[in-house]
């Protein structure tokens, strides 16, 4: 249960936003006291009213809580006891009620107090400016009573914008409210029957805590979490509600469910005629321009950022410039932009020809915008293919340092266009893979067929390793040992069974391959290791010999064969 001891001295301070409009208000109002901008709602309505500057009060009013979106309170300083519900009401004191300052209902005993809080469990406010617990009830409390019990709906001595022919409306409205729909609720413990709760229809049951609300009915009965206005679901502070259709209202809301509040000054609208713009309404004299604060009624406006501005401060602060005559570009005109630069419509020209290029294509160079055909002229690249420019939006193919048109990208030997497909470029000529092998690739010269890889180069003439065979048996040369005759290749026993001569000793073939050495003497010829004395085989390689017949025979062996 919060405690019930107040703030020190009944005062609390509650710190202004960071950044918040409020600031930026004051600081732009026309007084010459610097200290205001440290004060509060109070102190400035104060100083207003003594150096007649209200002006400048509802100025000031109008740019804070209102417009940055916080409430009311972000902005002030109270330095008064906030009191009862019925004090700020002016309600009389009845069935024995007494002042309490902590939330809690009168009339209940301590233990019911304690579940009459424990019931509002599911309704605690989780953190206020920081606070938590009990400290966050009365923060609440606060803000609550100036949300749910705005004092310009209480009383005239509050109102700043009601004008005499209205403040009869005024007080009758204030009187018929407080006569037929403004009460406070009543907290008891619930005994006898489980009842039904008019807010949830869930049941109360006997020993529960229970508010009871006469104005609706006898028996309208709610749980206290329950207890809320069907407006903003807020629970209502100090159980303070107003009745109106069977439904609970905080005094705020019960109010706009019958007459229009200004959403600048936050006060009720009495007069017949008021403005309604941006989904809210307005006093006649307080819808303005956010800038200047003259009167936007009967006048046009821009909205920006939910803010409105009449239409010359919004070409002065907001509006862009034209690149081409440097004049401000008005609500009224068509803005082109293009890349972070704005034209009048007709100032969007060619910088050559000075055509419109409104719904044309055109292109940029040098800050400057120019249409096609100019900028073609002077800056377009053009096609290494046919040597025209190309066009904006024209497909471009790019090798290295040149480009082509897709339809001028072809094959030099076929024309056909290449498009993706792969290509080979030689010198200045592009190639497709077929023509390319078909103008340049090596070929065999026996089968004329494209060597894809490997190959024997003989003669310097290229062939498949497959088909270098030798001319009599066709056995692969690649990798072999081989010679040849008449320009054929022949392997080594080919050639020498069909060309080599014959040793006279062995009768095998001299091939020669190999670096193999042979003697020769007349008609006869023999391998070196075959050149030996038929007598006693020594060899007669570089030595004399005498022939006998068929056989070679040394000095020595001769000699003795005539002995």
């Amino acid at each position: 249960m919060p405690p019930t001891e107040t703030s020190r001295d009944g005062m609390l301070c509650l710190s202004r936003h960071e950044n918040c409009p409020w600031d930026e208000a004051l600081k732009s109002a026309d007084i010459a006291w610097t200290g205001l901008q440290y004060t509060c709602l109070k102190i400035l309505h104060l100083y207003c009213k003594v150096f007649e500057k209200e002006d400048v009060l509802d100025m000031v009013i109008r740019k804070t809580c209102k417009s940055c979106g916080c409430d009311r309170l972000k902005h002030s300083v109270y330095h008064e006891e906030l009191g009862s519900v019925r004090d700020r009401l002016g309600l009389r004191e009845s069935r024995g009620t007494h002042h309490t300052y902590d939330n809690s209902p009168p009339g209940l005993t301590a233990k019911q107090t304690e579940l009459y809080w424990a019931s509002l469990a599911e309704r605690a406010p989780n953190s206020i400016g920081g606070a938590t617990g009990a400290a966050a009830w009365r923060a609440w409390r606060t803000r609550a009573l100036a949300a749910q019990l705005p004092k310009q709906d209480l009383s005239l001595a509050h109102c700043r914008h009601i004008d005499e022919a209205h403040r009869k409306q005024f007080e009758d409205f204030v009187a018929a409210r407080n006569e037929i729909a403004l009460d406070i609720g009543i907290a008891c413990q619930h005994h006898g029957t489980t009842v039904e709760c008019m807010g949830c229809t869930k049941p109360i049951r006997s020993g529960n805590i229970a508010i009871q609300a006469p104005r609706i009915g006898e028996e309208a009965t709610f749980h206290p979490a329950c207890f809320s206005c069907s407006e903003c679901d807020e629970l209502l502070v100090e159980l303070a509600y107003c009745a109106l259709d069977g439904r609970l209202y905080c005094v705020r809301h019960y109010a706009e469910r019958l007459k229009p509040r200004c959403h600048a000054c936050d006060e009720l609208i009495f007069s017949g005629e008021y403005t309604k713009a941006m989904n809210k309404d307005w006093h006649s004299g307080h819808f303005c321009c956010w800038q200047c604060d003259e009167s936007l009624t009967g006048q046009r406006y821009v909205l920006r950022e939910e803010h409105p501005y009449c239409i010359k401060c919004y070409e002065s602060v907001f509006a862009n410039g034209c690149e081409e005559c440097n004049k401000i570009i008005g609500i009224d005109s068509k803005d082109l932009s293009y890349k972070d630069k704005h034209w009048h419509e007709a100032c969007f020209l060619c910088a050559k020809c000075r055509v419109s290029l409104v719904d044309k294509q055109f292109g940029s160079k040098l800050d400057k915008i120019y249409c096609g055909n100019c900028y073609d002229a002077q800056f377009a690249s053009r096609c290494d293919g046919c040597g025209e420019v190309f066009r904006a939006g024209t497909k471009k193919m790019e090798y290295k340092t040149r480009q082509w048109h897709e339809k001028c990208f072809c094959c030099v030997v076929c024309k056909n266009p290449i498009g993706t497909k792969s290509f080979i470029p030689r010198e200045q000529e592009i190639y497709c893979a077929g023509c390319y092998e078909d103008k340049f690739a090596t070929r065999c010269v026996k089968c004329n067929k494209i060597i894809t890889q490997g190959g024997v180069t003989y003669k310097n003439e290229p062939w498949h390793r497959e088909c270098f065979t030798c001319t009599h048996c066709d056995a692969s040369l690649a990798g072999q040992r081989f010679t040849s005759r008449d320009e054929k290749p022949y392997c080594a026993e080919c050639f020498g069974e069909l060309f080599a001569k014959r040793c006279t000793s062995c009768s095998k073939p001299i091939t020669g391959i190999g670096g193999t050495r042979f003697i020769s003497f007349e008609d006869r010829h023999w391998h070196n290791d075959c050149f030996i004395c038929a007598q006693c085989k020594t060899s007669l390689v570089g030595k004399g010999f005498i022939t006998d017949g068929q056989d070679i025979i040394c000095p020595e062996c001769a000699k003795q064969k005539l002995m």
